[in-house]
């Protein structure tokens, strides 16, 4: 038995597809509850019309992708909860592939990630586990490659909180997801700090669902400033320092990187004091993380990557330049 946690904000133009694929799915051993994030757009009332069986958690405000999941979370009693954002279309199958995959597995496999298909090309990957850099880059694995290269389960870093299964006495074991990332990394500071406690995960690709990638998004200007406070939150609050200071070039270098690529400057210094303002309590929750993890099973080298990001500084600054050209030099080409 699993309990499917949707939340939702302003996203009734894709609630028929995701709600609609759930009622499809080829076993019923399942309830779903929609936790909305105070939207405006009809979301509420279209699912209490037309999905009556769904129950819906209605939230004043939006407080965030992270503390709806928890309110999910805290609502479900079932052994397994299936996280799954608004903007999906799950396979007849996905459910019961990932019921039948963690029933399956050992103890330490603490989730599952669903094959995550771009809806607007279902040959193509979306998302099949999540992935970390010590750049700060947290990248989805596969994202744009084709499907049929990602076609054997194995072991992931993190799973997405997109699409996955979670045991639900790891959520509550690790206190669910940190309400202080808000939206965006806090899948993967689970995912981190439940490698800490010597937890794994899989990526199942028998499990599909389709995914509109930022489908539901924030606005750019909100995702620079919350990506840009949350890369920082993710490694203050869950690596040591003697790595910290090993890898400092590294962070560094990333920082400065996804500053220009993301090119909106001031969205970015927000996010920088945003992280500023949440420090004391960062370093209260590292203290806690740090306590608890198994050191003897922690494998940093495996798990985070050395790659720089891509595209290169250089290719984003000669694409600008171009753009430049186009715009002010060369009449009648589209900027």
């Amino acid at each position: 038995m699993a309990t499917v946690v949707i939340p939702n904000w302003n996203g009734m133009q894709w609630l028929d597809g995701c709600l609609g694929a759930l009622a499809r799915q080829d076993t019923t051993a399942f309830v779903t509850i929609v936790v909305d994030n105070g939207s405006t757009d009809g979301s509420v009332a279209f699912i209490e019309r037309q999905y009556p069986a769904v129950e819906v958690i209605r939230l004043a405000s939006n407080t965030g992708f992270a503390n709806a999941a928890n309110v999910g979370i805290a609502r479900a009693s079932t052994p397994y909860v299936v996280l799954l954002n608004a903007d999906t279309v799950a396979y007849p199958d996905f459910l019961s592939s990932l019921v039948e995959r963690i029933e399956a597995a050992p103890a330490d496999v603490a989730a599952i990630n669903a094959q995550m298909l771009r809806l607007d090309d279902p040959d193509c990957i979306d998302d099949a586990g999540d992935e970390l850099s010590w750049y700060g880059a947290a990248t989805k694995r596969g994202h744009n490659e084709l499907a049929a290269a990602y076609a054997q389960e194995r072991e992931v870093f993190s799973p997405s909180g997109g699409a996955s299964l979670y045991r639900r006495d790891f959520l509550l074991a690790l206190g669910g997801f940190d309400p202080l990332f808000f939206a965006y990394l806090e899948d993967v500071d689970l995912g981190l700090r439940g490698r800490l406690r010597g937890y794994r995960y899989l990526y199942l690709p028998s499990a599909k669902v389709l995914h509109k990638s930022h489908g539901a998004a924030l606005a750019l200007e909100r995702y620079v400033a919350l990506v840009t406070c949350n890369r920082l939150l993710l490694f203050a609050k869950n690596v040591p320092a003697k790595l910290l200071l090993r890898h400092a070039p590294k962070l560094v270098f990333g920082q400065v990187y996804f500053l220009l690529a993301y090119a909106r400057p001031w969205a970015s210094l927000r996010g920088y004091w945003s992280f500023v303002r949440r420090l004391p309590d960062t370093l209260r929750k590292r203290r806690a993380t740090l306590r608890q993890a198994r050191m003897d099973r922690v494998d940093w080298d495996a798990w985070l990557g050395h790659d720089r990001p891509t595209p290169s500084l250089v290719a984003i600054t000669k694409a600008r330049l171009s753009r430049l050209m186009d715009r002010h030099f060369r009449p009648g080409v589209p900027a």
